[in-house]
């Protein structure tokens, strides 16, 4: 059984890896290092942990304007706005084009408790944020990133946009869950089906993984992170 799921996370990350390789017009390793700016050696790593680095989808997002779900999980659409040619087209503006860029007014919310301190968490608006159109969904959530445990990939300060309705666990995307005394925390998800439990994963080494029961683990998920906003 284990060598069977093994089998099967290989040939997920080898189809999200040949999916990029298609989308880019490259064919080797080396090319897709340099084109991510990374050692060659680091897709070694990936492919062993069985995740595209989140890093990765924002680059080929900023470059190509690929879908994320689209490299994951071959979820189309597979661009995120208009391409022409294997390359994303740059807008200055909407209105050179006869048309104004279109945004979302959206509250940012606190990821913390309310000031007694109890749960469960609730949107509780801070600011407001413009989000591009392509982004935005109504079951979509924002809130502003107050700890330092998801960086480099998600930096402190940063907006994140969070779909309510992916609430399913997929292993090694990233969830916001609701926990008790902590509040909101952003973390990647592992299934660990031997144990019957989930393990959480911050992408800064300086945090110590956690693992939650599996029963009762889907009344924590807020959803599922599709979006992040933030300087490079």
């Amino acid at each position: 059984m284990n060598e069977v799921k093994t089998q099967e996370s290989n040939n997920r990350f080898d189809e999200a890896f040949d999916r990029i390789k298609k989308a880019t017009d490259m064919r080797t390793q080396v090319e897709i290092a340099k084109l991510l700016d990374i050692r060659q050696s680091s897709i070694s790593d990936a492919k062993r942990r069985q995740s595209i680095p989140d890093s990765w989808l924002i680059k080929l997002y900023q470059i190509y304007n690929l879908n994320p779900n689209w490299i994951i999980d071959g979820e189309m659409p597979q661009f995120l706005g208009e391409q022409r040619g294997g390359a994303l087209q740059v807008r200055e503006s909407g209105e050179s084009y006869g048309r104004k860029p279109k945004y979302y007014q959206m509250s940012v919310n606190s990821m913390s408790l309310p000031e007694q301190g109890q749960g469960p968490w609730t949107e509780n608006s801070m600011e407001t944020l413009a989000v591009p159109e392509q982004f935005y969904r109504p079951s979509l959530v924002v809130v502003r990133m107050d700890e330092n445990d998801m960086e480099p990939v998600i930096q402190r300060g940063a907006y994140v946009g969070i779909d309510k309705e992916r609430r399913t666990i997929r292993s090694g995307a990233l969830y916001a869950l609701d926990m008790p005394v902590e509040g909101l925390v952003i973390k990647r998800v592992f299934h660990d089906t031997e144990n019957s439990r989930l393990i959480l994963r911050s992408e800064n080494q300086a945090y110590t993984e956690q693992a939650l029961a599996a029963e009762g683990f889907g009344e924590r998920v807020l959803g599922r992170v599709v979006c992040v906003f933030q300087e490079i």
